[in-house]
């Protein structure tokens, strides 16, 4: 019943999207008219007559219920409709892209895999022997929190740009697969790297590990064991990763010219070309759906309803000493705080009148395209993103606060809505609303609120069922002091705290946004769009494009360092 009500809700969702994406052309805020107008006769006067002929030609004068009604028929079918802006039919274009995504997308998983099996054969063969298994560290968690686009952006820099050792751009053989599938494949390998790690340390500690060990199995036999017992609560995340690298396609395949569906989207998007950016979302969309779908179902096979405890990723334990850990945080924090002092004192003076210029000591990171002070934009960026992330965080917390008291309706749009990419969120956000700093907040709140939403259902849970809550109730409390008094004081704090920990991640999604130029004016100094604006520009100024790259990992090293703290223990 539960896996059938988890597909029934997955399935709602995906139509409720699909009719989402079939009424954009009713939903974007340009008339499509106007745009189809500009694209196939640009010398034609917008006038009402001209408008109302594209209409008639478009079919867009029989209203969005009948524009949504063909639009879904023809999907079975494999009808797409045509495009906007050359006339072609759009299956001519996205179903070539979507052989070259699938290819992509397994070599990424490919490198998922790979990384995954490196990282947990050295902890299973500890964990045979009875020796501790540990998670990594800092290192560990950074790395996997690390965004495809920064990837794939330092992989250009070092590989292909620096050393020549990797092709940069284009899709002509083997060669070119191998940029594009780390950037996508590694994030997604580290983070299941330190889960199934932590899963492992979990497992060793029962008591049949020991007992096998005593009895004299081999350690060969005691490691399948506990590989069995550790991939049920790991395997769900596949479901996670698989909608990760769907949308790291958008980003990676357009910094490297691979002609996928994501670069078709991303550039229908900026053309206003809606049937084919309907048909690639669709594509991307049903992929990631049916990959998490297939992950959820083979983890229900293998361990039962107790495998939809993984469904939300925990963070695993903190390891390591304090020290460490709050000199990870000094080095990596103190930087970005003298960028930003340096920023705000530079304000009024960041343009040198030198283009491109290397490191001086009028300027400490040279200066950009248009001769401004690269560090002083940097500091400045670092408010445009931390302050658009720091009002995602509160609306996905409030978001995620109300939906807590909902559990039958959290839960399963929990569930569903982290089969979404930020991209693609981005994307239609763009086309309803246009460019700007704030649709990309809403973009990131879209998909950041499912593991909080989730979070708040089961404080919430834990609240009402509080043992000292029924003397309350016997003494005469309502619910409205119930609520104050006892349930909000319980949840808020804890889902504050679990709020914090997303933030990073989605500084990282404004930043992603940015550089895909879907958030950010491309003139702003929000990080994401500086690093797009000084990539063309990475061989004669180098530190342009990497002071915003090393920025982002900065401030992911910072806040992984300050969450993975251990407590100190009681005395």
């Amino acid at each position: 019943m539960a896996l059938l009500r988890a597909i029934l809700t997955r399935a709602g969702v995906l139509l409720a999207v699909l009719a989402a994406i079939g009424l954009l052309p009713w939903l974007a805020d340009r008339d499509p008219a106007l745009t189809v107008l500009r694209a196939r006769y640009p010398g034609r006067e917008a006038t009402d007559g001209a408008l109302d002929a594209i209409r008639g030609e478009l079919g867009l004068d029989a209203g969005p219920l009948a524009i949504l009604r063909d639009w879904l028929l023809g999907l079975p079918q494999g009808d797409f409709g045509t495009s906007w802006t050359s006339g072609a039919p759009v299956a001519d274009t996205v179903l070539p892209a979507l052989g070259t995504s699938l290819t992509v997308m397994a070599a990424a998983l490919t490198v998922t895999f790979a990384v995954t099996a490196a990282a947990c054969a050295p902890a299973l063969h500890r964990a045979a022997q009875g020796r501790p298994v540990g998670t990594g560290g800092v290192a560990v968690a950074s790395f996997a929190a690390l965004p495809d686009f920064l990837i794939a952006t330092l992989g250009v820099a070092v590989f292909a740009t620096w050393t020549g050792l990797l092709p940069a751009y284009g899709f002509n053989g083997p060669a070119n697969l191998v940029l594009p599938a780390l950037a996508m494949g590694l994030p997604g390998g580290g983070v299941l790297a330190r889960l199934g790690r932590d899963a492992i340390g979990r497992v060793a500690a029962e008591d049949w590990v020991r007992q096998w060990r005593t009895a004299g199995y081999p350690r060969a036999r005691i490691a399948r064991g506990l590989l069995r017992r550790a991939l049920p609560p790991v395997l769900p995340q596949l479901a996670i990763i698989s909608v990760s690298i769907t949308g790291a396609a958008v980003a990676v395949e357009t910094i490297f010219a691979v002609p996928g569906l994501g670069r078709a989207a991303l550039a229908a998007a900026d053309a206003q070309d809606l049937p084919v950016l309907q048909a690639c979302m669709a594509l991307l969309i049903a992929f990631g759906f049916t990959a998490g779908l297939l992950a959820r179902t083979g983890a229900r096979h293998l361990a039962g309803p107790a495998a939809d405890a993984a469904a939300i990723p925990a963070a695993p334990p903190a390891t390591g000493g304090r020290r460490r850990h709050a000199a990870w945080i000094t080095a990596t924090a103190a930087p970005l705080l003298l960028a930003v002092a340096y920023g705000r004192i530079r304000s009024g003076d960041i343009a040198t009148g030198s283009r491109l210029d290397a490191p001086t000591a009028a300027a400490w990171l040279g200066t950009d395209e248009l001769g401004r002070d690269v560090l002083a934009r940097l500091g400045q960026g670092a408010l445009w993103t931390a302050g658009a992330a720091f009002l995602a965080c509160a609306l996905a917390y409030l978001l995620a606060l109300a939906l807590g008291f909902v559990p039958r309706l959290a839960h399963p749009l929990a569930e569903a809505f982290n089969s979404f990419p930020v991209a693609i969120a981005g994307m239609i956000v763009v086309v309803v609303l246009g460019r700007g700093q704030f649709g990309a907040v809403l973009a990131v709140v879209a998909v950041s609120w499912p593991p909080l939403a989730a979070h708040a259902a089961e404080l919430v849970a834990q609240a009402r069922a509080a043992g000292h809550l029924e003397a309350r109730l016997a003494l005469g409390a309502g619910p409205w002091w119930t609520l104050r008094k006892h349930t909000l004081p319980l949840v808020t704090g804890p889902l504050a705290a679990h709020a914090g920990l997303r933030l990073p991640g989605m500084a990282l999604g404004i930043a992603s946004l940015g550089f895909l130029g879907l958030g950010a004016e491309p003139d702003a100094p929000e990080w994401g769009a500086s690093l797009a604006r000084s990539l063309p520009y990475l061989e004669r100024a180098p530190l342009a494009a990497l002071a915003p790259a090393a920025a982002m990992i900065a401030l992911t090293l910072a806040v992984m360092a300050a969450v993975s703290i251990p407590k100190r223990r009681a005395r």
